[in-house]
């Protein structure tokens, strides 16, 4: 259940790309990763600094990504220092040859939290060929297995593509089997290496959304989107129609406003690129999320704190006001917003309406067929 959070203080989820190296070569990739380090990377010193920033804004979650986190050397001194000051760390590596049990078992003892690994397809001909190195299939399934053995959470991250649309409900029914805590679903941001990849139609991110949901229903792990704010749109809109369908004739329906348990809309409620959520690069620029490329300042200049609450970038896109097209019309705005970082990478303004929603916002249909505005 997430606490209450004012957005305006402190976000609830930090990501640190603690490197870009990797030896991989994923499709879709943000960063277009590459197996050398860069020489600019935050120090340990560096690093340590910014764990005890995360510390005392207390960020709830705090993930270490990539590249590959287990690139760097120092990677279990970080994550010890990071539990040792109280901070709850996830980790995602890339399934590579690095990622061996000895290494899980380190990363545990450390004080890791949660080990969050990607599969992108239920075979290994299809997760291969988007991770673009043979075995990564077999590395993914032998890191879950390790971790579960040891009694480590273990999540699993899917980002869906056309590369894998049609293999959705394969992917879930092997995500039945491996005991996981929580499956993060990725929606495609054309960024990177991305930018190659087409994105699915607004139709077809709702035919996700409905996969999603129905899944939730029976699924014994947890379920969130990154990149689909417009999922809790979807959400909502489901919950309000059963409860239409159940009310009694002449019933009241309740004000609808999600509740920190029910679907797991409590939790993301309002979280947006740069609102509640901050992402900072293995050179310390703080962007809104990964996936959008607008840096607000550098951790090695400016407290972590004072960039995520007084940047004019950071500030404005926690502001709905500022959201353009129908987005700016949506009844739905404060608790999705659309996905800032696609809006940008589409359009090149990150106000601009999320390119792949098919919804239609109630004042925007009556002043279209009225000309008048709907309050």
């Amino acid at each position: 259940m997430m606490p209450h959070i004012d957005f305006d203080e402190k976000p609830f989820i930090a990501i640190w790309e603690t490197t870009q190296a990797c030896d991989l070569a994923c499709l879709h990739c943000r960063a277009c990763a590459q197996p050398a380090r860069s020489s600019d990377e935050l120090t340990t010193q560096e690093a340590k600094r910014l764990i005890d920033e995360i510390a005392e804004m207390a960020v709830p979650v705090f993930v270490l990504t990539g590249g590959d986190p287990l690139k760097r050397p120092d990677i279990l001194e970080i994550v010890r220092y990071a539990s040792d000051r109280k901070v709850r760390i996830s980790l995602t590596p890339s399934a590579t040859p690095l990622l061996t049990r000895e290494a899980i078992v380190k990363l545990h003892q450390a004080g890791l939290a949660r080990l969050a690994v990607s599969l992108d397809g239920p075979t290994a001909e299809i997760h291969d060929a988007f991770r673009r190195v043979p075995g990564s299939f077999q590395w993914t399934m032998d890191a879950v297995r390790w971790a579960r053995e040891i009694g480590l959470p273990v999540q699993i991250n899917t980002t869906i593509t056309r590369h894998n649309f049609h293999q959705i409900y394969d992917v879930i029914a092997l995500l039945a089997t491996l005991d996981i805590a929580l499956w993060s679903v990725f929606f495609l941001v054309p960024t990177g290496r991305g930018q190659d990849i087409g994105l699915l139609s607004a139709e077809e991110f709702e035919q996700v959304f409905a996969i999603l949901h129905q899944t939730a229903q029976r699924a014994l792990f947890d379920i969130k989107s990154t990149e689909a704010q417009h999922y809790r749109r979807y959400l909502l809109q489901r919950r309000t129609e059963a409860r239409r369908q159940h009310a009694l004739p002449g019933e009241k329906l309740p004000q609808l406003m999600p509740s920190m348990t029910d679907d797991g809309i409590g939790r993301a409620m309002g979280i947006n690129d740069g609102k509640g959520f901050v992402f900072i690069s293995h050179r310390g620029e703080v962007f809104p999320s990964g996936f959008l490329p607008l840096s607000a300042g550098n951790i090695r200049q400016q407290s972590l704190s004072k960039i995520y609450r007084e940047s004019p970038l950071f500030r404005a896109l926690r502001d709905s006001k500022n959201l353009k097209g129908k987005c700016g019309d949506c009844e739905y705005r404060e608790v999705c917003g659309g996905s800032r970082a696609r809006a940008f990478a589409v359009s090149g303004s990150p106000f601009a309406e999320e390119p792949c929603c098919v919804y239609q916002p109630k004042r925007k249909v009556q002043r279209e067929e009225t000309g008048v505005a709907c309050d």
